[in-house]
């Protein structure tokens, strides 16, 4: 029975993936780089040590990367707080009924503390959660399964009793790997198959996962 909701937040409630994008291609020029999509592609659902290695071996083991995942959160909180934050396609409606029909949620997340706090706030979607797990209360981020295993002892349910809503492999497998049903929403990538395999459903947005829990198909 499904009692529990866990949501990642980038590329997943919030649509900040193309932003990010945006951002780190600007950086990179600046420092005579050519970021392209297929490698930030690689980043995403990563754990900052990974992303750290990623840039190492793509740019050299020179490139400053703490200084420039700086400047690019820098120009998204800029851009969230004069545009507002996007956030994606049914999430209201999907944060709403759950909050109505009493199921327990949580943000597990491989971004620090900080800006997840401010996200939620700044997106006025932080009311509907219970609790969040952010990257740097985790000894290990996704693929490895311990903020998804967290997250069930957080709301005191069981990995059965919960679900996992994520648009990255790292975190696909990460759910698979804690025994927890998974949907994915792909945001900038399709899963590959391996990865697609681990998922209870593929859909194309939130509103789909709202009609399988209305539904009683989870």
């Amino acid at each position: 029975m499904l009692k529990a909701v866990i949501f990642d937040m980038d590329g997943l409630m919030i649509d900040s993936e193309r932003v990010t994008f945006d951002g780190y291609v600007i950086e990179c020029n600046k420092l005579g780089h050519t970021m392209t999509k297929e490698f930030y592609k690689t980043l995403l659902g990563k754990p900052i040590t990974g992303i750290y290695d990623q840039f190492h071996k793509e740019f050299g083991e020179d490139f400053p990367i703490e200084e420039v995942i700086q400047k690019v959160h820098a120009y998204m909180a800029d851009l969230f707080e004069t545009k507002g934050v996007p956030v994606k396609p049914g999430l209201i409606e999907l944060l709403k009924y759950l909050k109505e029909n009493n199921y327990k949620t949580i943000v597990a997340t491989s971004s620090n503390r900080h800006r997840v706090d401010v996200i939620l706030e700044n997106a006025k979607i932080a009311s509907y959660f219970d609790d969040s797990i952010c990257g740097d209360e985790v000894s290990k981020g996704k693929p490895n399964p311990e903020v998804f295993l967290k997250s069930c002892e957080k709301l005191g349910v069981s990995p059965d009793e919960a679900l996992v809503l994520e648009d990255s492999e790292a975190g696909i497998l990460a759910a698979y790997s804690a025994d927890i049903r998974v949907i994915c929403i792909p945001d900038m990538k399709y899963p590959e198959k391996e990865y697609a395999e681990m998922t209870h459903d593929i859909v194309d947005n939130l509103n789909d996962v709202l009609t399988l829990i209305k539904d009683q198909q989870l």
